[in-house]
């Protein structure tokens, strides 16, 4: 059996190397939305995510002679909740991506970190010192200037639609990452790792089984073309799975509200992702946003 050791930093590099996986795994599913359209994009990253994450919890299990904990109500209950709750905040920006609001509906959920912390705290117990709370609200204005469209944006910035969408699905994200620590934590199991291994497999399953039967049930030939796509997606659904292995290795060690404060990092990937940090000119707004998530970033690092 191996044993690993917790180190203070361990959950900063989980966190980053699974922004940078998850920056990849969205540049791959952006790929797959013409041939199967974004219901079916976002299924790639359950469906053929299931397997590998199978395939890494059995792995661990071996590797560390550990045996599988009971699985309790109150984990089974947090992390579906978590599960449905990140499959019905996906499906928030997914019913936006046709509004002309879409681009203003997104910087609005950039406030997922605040209301992870505020839920954090209610939900779980989570401690929110002064220092965290203030590196949370510099990083997420941060992010929020850097994703914001532009000046001619704000009469729909003030409009109720776009503010409601976008906060509605930053909480409902903000609300899948609470779940998801919380049913590592409920689960209790020997080691960290196979109690984030677990709550894992166990999330992917009732995401995977319920827009299975969704699909199914929607009868729109959506389904069989993601199994006609299964080289394509089989490389997605790797990269997804490796980097929510990450994510819920950093949750069952460090409380939520770092964690996604420090995973606003991927905007800052997905800029030179897309070369705008190396092609475009920046604006003032935008430099003066980078500075911000940055100084967030330390922040919550020194916190």
């Amino acid at each position: 059996p191996f044993v690993m050791t917790v180190a203070p930093w361990l959950w900063i590099a989980f966190t980053i190397v699974a922004a940078a996986c998850q920056t990849a795994r969205n540049t791959m599913q952006r790929g797959l939305i013409a041939s199967l359209g974004t219901v079916g994009a976002t299924h790639v990253r359950f469906l053929f995510g299931l397997p590998f994450a199978l395939v890494f919890l059995l792995a661990l299990l071996a590797a560390s002679g550990e045996v599988f904990p009971p699985l309790t109500l109150a984990a089974f209950a947090w992390t579906a909740a978590g599960g449905l709750a990140q499959m019905v905040a996906t499906a928030l920006m997914l019913a936006t991506m046709r509004e002309r609001s879409f681009v203003v509906t997104i910087a609005y959920t950039k406030t997922e970190p605040v209301q992870v912390a505020l839920l954090g705290a209610v939900l779980l117990g989570d401690e929110v010192t002064f220092a965290v709370a203030l590196a949370i609200l510099i990083a997420s204005m941060g992010v929020t200037m850097v994703s914001w469209p532009g000046r001619d944006a704000w009469r729909e910035a003030i409009s109720w639609r776009p503010a409601a969408f976008g906060i509605g699905a930053g909480g409902l994200f903000a609300l899948a990452a609470i779940g998801y620590r919380g049913g590592i934590m409920a689960l209790a199991a020997p080691h960290f790792v196979v109690g984030a291994s677990i709550t894992l497999t166990l999330a992917l399953s009732v995401q995977a089984a319920t827009l299975t039967a969704f699909l199914l049930w929607r009868r729109d030939g959506t389904l069989s073309a993601i199994l006609r796509a299964w080289r394509p997606s089989m490389l997605a659904g790797f990269t997804g799975a490796f980097a929510s292995q990450l994510w819920f290795f950093a949750f069952a060690i460090e409380t939520a509200a770092r964690v996604r404060t420090l995973a606003l990092i991927e905007i800052l990937f997905a800029q030179i992702v897309s070369r705008r940090l190396l092609e475009k000119h920046l604006s003032t707004r935008e430099i003066a946003g980078i500075v911000l998530l940055i100084a967030g970033v330390v922040l919550v690092l020194r916190a």
